[in-house]
C-alpha cells in the first residue's frame, strides 16, 4: 500500500498517510490515458468553424457571358469555386467534436493518472491551505514553503473558497480544482499534484467505488449480474 508524508505549512514532513492501493496503486495503462486525454481535448473544441459555399456568397446570379462565340471558356457564374470571391468547395462546417467514453473507463483513466503521479513522486498531501487575505503573494509564499515554484502544479482542495480562487488567478503555473472536477488531462499536465487531507478523502472515496446505481442492484431472488457499465478492461 503506497504511503506519502503529510506536509505542514512550512513544508516539513509530519505523519504519513496510507493511500488506497485500489485507487493510487493501479496499473498505469498508457493507451487508456491517451484515449481519455484525446477525448477531453476534443470536447473542448468549439466546432464553430465555417466557410461559405456557392449558395452562401452574394452575387453570381446570372451567366457572365454567353455560352458560345466569345472564344473564352464557358462560365455559369462568377461565384463558382474557380473564381476569385467564389464559394469554397467542401469547406469546414460547424460540427461537434465530442467523443464518448464509458464512465468506467473514465474512472479507470483518472485512477491511472493519479497512480502515475504517486509512482513518480509528484503527489503530495498537505493538512490544509488557508489564504485569509486572498492575495497572490501570500499564496505563492505558502507554495514556496512547500517546495512549489514555477513548475506546473495542480492543487486539489476539498472546497474552493473565494480567497484561494482569487489568489490563484495570477499564478500561471498553478491550477486549483475540487475532487469532483479533477480531470485526467489536468493530472497528467501537472508535474506536481498537491491535495489537502480532506480533499484526499473525497477523491479516494469517489474513485474507490465503481459508481453502482440502484438500477444496477440485483432484484431479490435473482442472481447477481455485473453492472452494465463495467468496463472490459477491469
Amino acid at each position: 500500500m503506497p504511503t506519502v508524508p503529510v506536509l505542514d505549512a512550512k513544508g516539513k514532513k509530519g505523519a504519513t498517510v496510507e493511500l488506497n492501493a485500489d485507487v493510487f496503486g493501479v496499473e498505469i495503462r498508457v493507451p487508456l490515458l491517451h484515449q481519455a486525454v484525446t477525448r477531453e481535448l476534443a470536447d473542448r473544441r468549439a466546432g464553430t468553424h465555417a466557410s461559405r459555399g456557392r449558395s452562401d456568397v452574394s452575387g453570381g446570379g446570372r451567366k457572365p457571358w454567353k455560352q458560345k462565340g466569345t472564344g473564352r471558356a464557358r462560365q455559369g457564374s462568377i461565384r463558382a469555386t474557380q473564381w476569385k470571391g467564389g464559394g469554397k468547395p467542401f469547406g469546414p462546417k460547424p460540427r461537434s467534436y465530442e467523443q464518448d467514453l464509458p464512465r468506467a473507463m473514465r474512472r479507470e483513466a483518472l485512477r491511472a493518472a493519479v497512480a502515475a503521479r504517486v509512482a513518480d513522486g509528484g503527489f503530495s498531501v498537505i493538512e490544509s491551505l488557508d489564504v485569509a487575505d486572498g492575495k497572490t503573494k501570500s499564496l505563492v509564499t505558502k507554495l514556496e514553503a512547500l517546495g512549489l515554484k514555477g513548475e506546473p502544479t495542480l492543487l486539489v482542495v476539498s472546497a474552493l473558497d473565494g480567497h484561494v480562487a482569487r489568489a490563484s488567478r495570477n499564478v500561471p503555473w498553478l491550477s486549483v480544482e475540487t475532487p469532483a472536477h479533477v480531470s485526467v488531462y489536468q493530472v497528467l499536465r501537472a508535474r506536481r499534484v498537491v491535495c489537502d487531507r480532506a480533499g484526499l478523502q473525497t477523491l479516494e472515496a469517489a474513485l474507490a467505488h465503481p459508481g453502482r446505481t440502484q438500477r444496477d442492484a440485483p432484484a431479490a431472488g435473482h442472481p447477481q449480474r455485473p453492472p452494465a457499465s463495467r468496463s472490459p478492461l477491469r
